[in-house]
């Protein structure tokens, strides 16, 4: 059965991806329907790009796929709570529902919007979604680098 965790769980295997290249270890998808159309982890070192995150990049992918640059339908799983430059595309993109793991307290938008709702006014947030391995797969990256 597909359940967020199913989703969350290759969300997480695009992040380990990105560990894998030396990148941030944050992936994501977009679903529709029950079908992943797009996937996406970060590349900013790759591409030497500081806007290729995961989430960016799915986006992109599932605009192209679709043939649309709306997504109300659509739902985003990243591992990782979302930055405010990737939940203003969110917003823009008037994805259906945002899906996110570990919380961000040094990046994630909540640090700049407090409280106030970044994403687009019909879209729905998940939080906490397999937040322990998503949180353990960044702790694990950045211990590796100190």
């Amino acid at each position: 059965m597909f359940t967020d965790e199913y989703f969350m769980r290759e969300a997480l295997k695009q992040a380990q991806m990105a560990h894998e290249a030396g990148e941030v270890p944050v992936g994501a998808v977009v679903v529709w329907g029950d079908k992943i159309i797009a996937r996406g982890h970060n590349q900013t070192e790759q591409l030497n790009d500081s806007t290729a995150h995961a989430e960016m990049i799915a986006l992109t992918s599932a605009f192209n796929t679709l043939g649309s640059k709306y997504l109300p339908e659509g739902i985003l799983y990243v591992t990782v709570e979302p930055c405010l430059m990737c939940s203003g595309a969110m917003y823009w993109s008037k994805i259906g529902r945002v899906v996110y793991g570990a919380a961000d307290v040094k990046n994630g938008y909540h640090k700049t919007t407090g409280e106030h709702w970044p994403f687009h006014p019909k879209t729905l947030l998940t939080q906490g979604i397999l937040a322990d391995e998503c949180a353990e797969l960044m702790r694990s990256f950045f211990a590796a680098r100190r």
